[in-house]
């Protein structure tokens, strides 16, 4: 059953938002050549625990950190270590934040230094992905058109659509009803409602869209050894569409300019 929250429900989901993208937007600026990505997973330890919240990830199932840390043909579910970043790279990094009894959720991809035009197109299609997907909550659309919205865009690059892994709705667990995949047919799945929030999440590969999983249990890598990306926002439906909670205050003031923008024009 997929949970809608409440007003106040909402407003403690936008406490958590801007949090969590606070600390993304730090992560952001901190990787960079010869960065390990422990030393990525102790900020955001640091920076989560520092606003009076815990960093979800930290025990759930038995994992051991407090970001996931997913180099080149890593997907997602990496365990950090000390090797340095190398010139050339991409980093994913996805992280959550628990505060006030709520959970938010979001992931980006990097580059490391200076990456090819392929990586470059790679990370750039998979944000385009995640907004597309979220252009798709209105009340009354369906589950199954934010799947459709993500797999239009990326087929047209040829890119692999990870299908053993999906965004999920969220609130006061992380992983909540309804499974939502980067794939599906428009018109199907349940119907979206005001209310409802949402983990989109595409995750793109270079290659062929299968996977495999490490010696560890978690990290998941391309089948093929190329790379992948992987975004993700939480999002909340209202009544007139789909409102990004991981945005930090200066992104939610840029936006609103856009906003204000489009209209007078």
């Amino acid at each position: 059953m997929i949970i809608a929250k409440s007003q106040k429900d909402l407003d403690r989901m936008r406490e958590v938002g801007e949090l969590i993208a606070e600390v993304r937007e730090a992560l952001r600026g901190m990787v960079g050549i010869g960065v390990s990505t422990l030393e990525l997973n102790r900020a955001a330890e640091k920076m989560i625990r520092e606003r009076g919240a815990i960093p979800t990830f930290i025990g759930y199932h038995g994992f051991p950190f407090a970001i996931c840390a997913s180099v080149n043909e890593q997907i997602v579910h990496g365990f950090s270590n000390e090797t340095p970043l190398k010139d050339g790279d991409i980093i994913s990094l996805d992280m959550a934040a628990t505060y006030n009894g709520f959970v938010g959720d979001t992931a980006f991809t990097a580059p490391v230094g200076e990456i090819t035009d392929e990586l470059k197109q790679l990370i750039r299609v998979t944000e385009e992905c995640l907004e597309l997907g979220i252009a798709q909550c209105h009340p009354n659309k369906r589950v199954g058109d934010i799947g459709w919205a993500v797999q239009q865009h990326a087929e047209k690059y040829g890119y692999g659509i990870v299908r053993d892994y999906t965004g999920h709705g969220i609130g006061r667990a992380m992983h909540e009803a309804p499974q939502i995949a980067n794939y599906g047919r428009p018109g199907t799945r349940e119907k979206i409602r005001a209310g409802y929030c949402f983990a989109i999440e595409p995750m793109l590969n270079l290659g062929t869209h299968e996977t495999r999983t490490l010696a560890d249990k978690w990290t998941v890598v391309t089948r093929d050894g190329k790379p992948s990306a992987h975004a993700e926002h939480t999002i909340a439906v209202t009544a007139d569409g789909p409102e990004i909670l991981t945005l930090t205050k200066e992104q939610k003031a840029a936006l609103k300019k856009t906003e204000n923008e489009t209209v007078a024009a």
